[in-house]
This record gives C-alpha cells, structure tokens and sequence, in this order.
C-alpha cells in the first residue's frame, strides 16, 4: 500500500489569529486524506536561523518521506526564492530560501533542490496579495507534491545545491580537558540553552559525568558567567536552584538550572555572540 506522505508545518505565526487555520484549510481543500501535523508555531519572529535548527532537531525522528513545510518568511514577496528541498536521507522541505536550510544541508545534506513555480503550483484565488505565501504557495504545493497531484520534478526548475543560502555555522574547539563553543539555541519553555560542543567529543577529550568544570560565558568580550559547574546525565543530580551541565536531546553539550530557568536567572541567552568555554 503506497501511503502518502505526512506533512509536518512549523511557522513563527502562533495561534493568534486564523492563518495556521487557513494554511491547513488549503491543504484539506487539496486532499482531504492529507494528514498535517504541527512542529511548531512559535518560533521567534523572523528568525530564520532558529527555523533552521528546529527543522534539524526533529526530522530524523520522522517517516521518510515526510513533508516538512517551514514558513518563516520576513521578505515574503520579494524576490527571494521559494522552493523544495529534498535531503540526502528522503526527506522535503518546503520553505523560502532564506537561511532555513541551513542545517539540513551541512549536516544531513540536500540531495536536489527546486524552485517552485508560482504559475502552476500558487493558490490562484489570492493572486490579489503577496504577503501570505505560507498559504497561498508553501502550503498549497506541499499540498499538491503530497496527494501525487504534481511530481517533484514537477515543483519547478532544479537550481544548484551550491546557491542555496546559508547561515555560517560556527564550529566548537574541543581538546583534552578543554571545550570552546556558542550557545546556538535554546530550550525557551525550561531556558535551557544548547551548545554546538558535540558530548561525543567532549568525553572523548577528558571530561566524564561527576566532575565539576569550569565554565566561563562571554557575550561578547564581557564575561557573563564564571563558575564551577557539576556535569550530570540528568537535572536531578543536582539540588533545586543549581546550575548543571547535561547532555541534551540531540547529543550536545548544554546548560540548564534544576527545576529554575538558566536564562533567566543568569541572563543569558543563544547566538554567535553567546560563547561559552568549559575546563577541568
């Protein structure tokens, strides 16, 4: 049995007001067997950069095949492209190019992409407006690619792989008893923040559960944070209120308060101005 693709949605819309609705309405309008899932729609206004990350914290977990239609699009309307990618490991995103791909691409890899071609794959009943293209293009494809409707060579024009536009992606300097990275994001809900340092790595280079590690944060070049820091398997091995060092749900190297919010409390946050350096 050929089972048709799931499509999983995540914008910076919220639920405030009825666009999510009307995104899911178009799909539903294309293919009522079409099943739509939410990642997430709470991602920070305009931060492609976050809509990269969250694209590559969850795809692996599901289906191949699965739809991925990621709307966070300040320059809606403008010449930026709109386009499908296919990933290295069976995956599609539907977004704008904008920097939303730019972890998919280095590190699971983007086997094919192309741009979508509004004269056949765009709602053509709101020819009218060029700001809502999460419903009017983004959803309305994925719609289309997903009921069998359109191939994907049928999207639109292949486009090099190589134009594809990217953040830079800071790498971590780890060696024996010493780890250099940036906080790249965080957990907003607990305020938790996650750092590029890979745990493989860094227990390979001296560092095991149960030490007590230096940790030195900079925004910037000012120091925000200096202090000894217990690294745990889980929050619990500390007490209420103290800092932990934990490895997170993608293997790397984070930070968290037990039952608090590090962010908070510490008045911290992510970014490639956010560095944190941890020692024996």
């Amino acid at each position: 049995m050929n089972e048709k693709p799931i499509l999983v949605f995540q914008t910076d819309f919220t639920y405030k007001e009825g666009a999510i609705c009307s995104m899911y309405g178009v799909v539903k309008s294309v293919d009522r067997s079409l099943e739509i899932f939410d990642g997430t729609h709470e991602i920070p206004r305009f931060d492609t950069w976050s809509a990269s990350y969250r694209l590559y914290q969850s795809m692996q977990f599901w289906p191949k095949g699965t739809i991925f239609v990621s709307v966070v699009d300040p320059g809606v309307g403008t010449a930026r492209r709109a386009c499908v990618a296919r990933t290295a490991d069976g995956y599609f995103v539907v977004t704008p190019d904008n920097g939303a791909l730019t972890h998919v691409k280095k590190y699971v890899g983007i086997a094919e992409i192309r741009e979508i071609d509004e004269k056949v794959n765009r709602l053509q009943a709101t020819l009218g407006t060029s700001i809502f293209h999460g419903r009017d293009l983004f959803g309305y494809c994925a719609a289309r690619l997903a009921s069998g409707i359109i191939s994907y060579e049928e999207v639109g024009p292949a486009y090099p792989t190589e134009k594809i536009v990217v953040h830079e992606i800071q790498e971590p300097k780890i060696e024996y008893e010493k780890a250099e990275g940036i906080f790249e994001i965080g957990d907003p809900n607990f305020g938790n923040l996650w750092s590029n340092i890979p745990v493989e790595e860094f227990l390979r280079n001296g560092f095991q559960y149960g030490d007590l590690i230096n940790v030195t944060i900079r925004h910037g070049n000012e120091i925000v944070f200096q202090k000894k820091v217990p690294f745990a398997k889980a929050f619990g091995f500390v007490k209420q209120g103290e800092a932990v060092i934990y490895t997170n749900e993608l293997l790397k190297v984070s930070m968290a308060v037990c039952l608090g919010d590090f962010c908070e409390t510490y008045h911290i946050n992510y970014g490639q101005d956010w560095t944190v350096k941890l020692e024996k």
